[in-house]
């Protein structure tokens, strides 16, 4: 199983940026996936995360309204749309899937927003 993330980088308060999360290794469109992310001296916490055929998505109260998950079984990719964002949405992003009763991580993408 491998997870690899793309797409971080700096942005100006109020931009966007979309990530990508490509996965290999394992039935793709047979598994949730989510993304979390972890700020500097903070936890890692859940922001968003998409049932195995898509139907369900749930976000995080700090992104809702802001933030969109996505899911391409044709492309195994998972995405997430980052709008509107705010400075407190600098973090190190991961993409992240279990299966059976193992936790398979991305190695990370960075987020930085500022001025």
């Amino acid at each position: 199983v491998q997870l690899v993330e793309s797409g971080g980088g700096l942005v100006q308060p109020g931009g966007s940026l979309r990530l990508s999360c490509a996965a290999s290794g394992f039935s793709f469109s047979s598994y949730a996936m989510s993304w979390y992310r972890q700020a500097p001296g903070k936890e890692r916490e859940l922001i968003a995360s998409i049932s195995s055929a898509g139907g369900r998505i749930n976000y995080a109260d700090s992104v809702k309204g802001r933030f969109t998950i996505s899911k391409d079984s044709a492309k195994n990719t998972v995405y997430l749309q980052m709008d509107i964002l705010k400075p407190e949405d600098t973090a190190v992003y991961y993409c992240y899937t279990r299966i059976i009763l193992t936790a398979y991580w991305g190695q990370g993408t960075q987020v930085t927003v500022s001025s």
